[in-house]
């Protein structure tokens, strides 16, 4: 029996489906995860605030030494650039990526603009946790705990996505090989970013000798 062309084409989108299908469920599962962990970051760091503000004086759990606490970043302008404290952005913000990721577990189907805008969003948060860490490590002098989780989870769903949208040819044609070719290396970029940040900090703040004494 002859097969048809709309036969060929239907089986080829089935495979690519098939294909693909590992790929969601990766990015579901960072979603989840790195949002949930924002989160937690977020609503600690909220907390603390808000005990600063009941009493200056307080201890907060997030203080290991001088250098490794979170007080001095809460307290400082640049922990309300936007003019209310940071953690409320990431209240804010942190349920988007856990609602993303669970419909991409129930195979939800999202529109190209959508996904450009929810990287838009991810665009936005890499280049301010940036600059949150060079102002942390070089002006305020300390390397804040819960910031750094922020940091950890921000970094590789910022990859995944950014380079998940290049790889479907979001960023168009021209891009979709580099994506495909960089997706799977989404831990080793991320580990890379870390190191960068625990070197500055080290190099900055030489946090491990305060960690030991």
């Amino acid at each position: 029996m002859p097969v048809s062309a709309c036969d060929t084409q239907g089986v080829s989108d089935t495979v690519a489906e098939a294909a693909a299908r590992p790929r969601h469920l990766a990015l579901a599962i960072l979603l989840i995860v790195g949002g949930a962990l924002g989160l937690l970051a977020s609503f600690s760091l909220m907390k603390d605030d808000l005990a600063l503000l009941a009493d200056p004086t307080t201890n907060l759990g997030c203080t290991i030494s001088a250098a490794v606490q979170c007080g001095k970043n809460i307290g400082s302008w640049q922990g309300s650039v936007f003019g209310f404290p940071n953690p409320m952005l990431g209240l804010m913000t942190f349920p988007a990526p856990i609602i993303v990721g669970v419909a991409l577990l129930g195979r939800v189907s999202f529109p190209n603009w959508f996904w450009l805008v929810f990287n838009a969003g991810h665009w936005f948060a890499i280049i301010f946790i940036g600059w949150l860490s060079t102002e942390s490590i070089f002006f305020i002098g300390t390397l804040c705990p819960w910031c750094a989780l922020v940091y950890a989870v921000v970094i590789p769903m910022w990859l995944a996505v950014t380079l998940h949208n290049m790889a479907v040819g979001r960023y168009g044609h021209a891009l979709i090989g580099t994506g495909s070719a960089l997706l799977s290396w989404v831990p080793l970029l991320s580990l890379v970013l870390y190191v960068v940040i625990a070197l500055e900090a080290q190099l900055r703040l030489d946090i491990i000798s305060q960690l030991f004494h």
